[in-house]
């Protein structure tokens, strides 16, 4: 099978779909989930004991049980999330795969891609703009040694790129499927 054959979108009958993305958010929708990947690790090594300078009470922190079942779940659920944005520049952000119940083969509504995308990406916007503004655990029973947070903050930083880069995703994906 070529290259050409796996990219191109099933046929829909629809003029504007199949139209290349922009080679801009190819680029972009590939860096989406690079740019998650960093805090996922940090919660991969906090759960796997990594000393990364995070304290209770004055212990390093150890996680265990449920709760390291819920960090390693939010990583998984945040990596997929992010993958998703790669479907804005991809045949399967045109048509829905074929193994989806009901709704595979079907196309993809661009109201629809475009209303969640837009949705999730004010959303991210407002979850890390939050967290980046005092949303962090401050003093108290649980902190951060200066090397840990430096760590931290390294490893979060990149997730306040996350919004601004999928709403010029979704803006790509609205001119390429909804305008002439």
């Amino acid at each position: 099978m070529s290259t050409a054959t796996a990219i191109a979108p099933a046929s829909s009958g629809h003029a504007r779909d199949g139209r290349p993305a922009p080679r801009w958010a190819v680029r972009t929708a590939h860096l989406i989930p690079l740019v998650t990947l960093p805090s996922g690790l940090w919660r991969v090594a906090l759960v796997a004991g990594v000393p990364i300078g995070a304290f209770a009470n004055g212990e390093p922190v150890r996680v265990g049980g449920w709760e390291a079942v819920y960090i390693l779940s939010l990583s998984v659920v945040q990596e997929a999330l992010a993958l998703l944005s790669i479907g804005l520049v991809r045949p399967w952000g045109e048509i829905f795969p074929r193994w989806l119940p009901l709704v595979g083969g079907r196309r993809v509504p661009p109201p629809f891609a475009v209303t969640a995308a837009t949705a999730g990406g004010v959303a991210l916007i407002l979850i890390w703009g939050y967290a980046a503004t005092g949303g962090l655990p401050r003093g108290g029973e649980f902190g951060f040694s200066p090397g840990g947070m430096a760590l931290l903050v390294a490893c979060y930083a990149p997730l306040l790129l996350w919004g601004p880069l999928l709403l010029a995703l979704t803006a790509a994906y609205h001119r390429r499927r909804c305008r002439d």
